[in-house]
């Protein structure tokens, strides 16, 4: 099985997506990420949703978890409004690794290879230079890996 029999149609961001419609997409299709894609439809980077929580999450709560604790649920509901006017490109780091993109002929093992190399729980299938046909995610590829329905 390659990677262009496991891809799937699979929602993307450009740098401009406000960062809380960006939450949204990821809350509503139950997803571990986002691919980021430029103005031609190839993939940039691959945004995982434990970067839209950094935003969200007071740095003091980052730091020292046990503090979040301090905080009433009323509260802590209102940090998502600080998102508000930002935008993915705020999520990013500065500089830009190697996204996790394998080639549409890439084999199971190739993947799951990229996947752990990347630190990635999704992967773009695209030839080099050309849009995206699709996206791998963890689940998808230990399923098939392990034969699951």
């Amino acid at each position: 099985m390659r990677a262009r029999d496991l891809a799937v149609p699979f929602p993307t961001i450009t740098v401009d997506t406000p960062a809380l419609e960006a939450a949204r997409i990821l809350a509503s299709h139950n997803l571990p990420g986002l691919i980021v894609v430029d103005g031609a439809g190839c993939p940039v980077t691959v945004l995982p949703g434990t970067q839209v929580l950094r935003l969200v999450i007071p740095g003091y709560c980052r730091e020292d978890p046990t503090l979040a604790r301090m905080i009433d649920e009323p509260s802590a509901d209102l940090f998502l409004r600080g998102v508000e006017g930002r935008t993915v490109a705020d999520l990013l780091p500065r500089e830009q690794p190697e996204p996790p993109v394998v080639d549409p002929r890439a084999t199971v093992l190739e993947i799951a290879a990229v996947m752990s190399q990347k630190r990635s729980p999704l992967v773009a299938v695209a030839a080099r230079g050309e849009q995206m046909i699709g996206g791998i995610t963890l689940d998808a590829l230990l399923d098939r890996m392990l034969g699951t329905p």
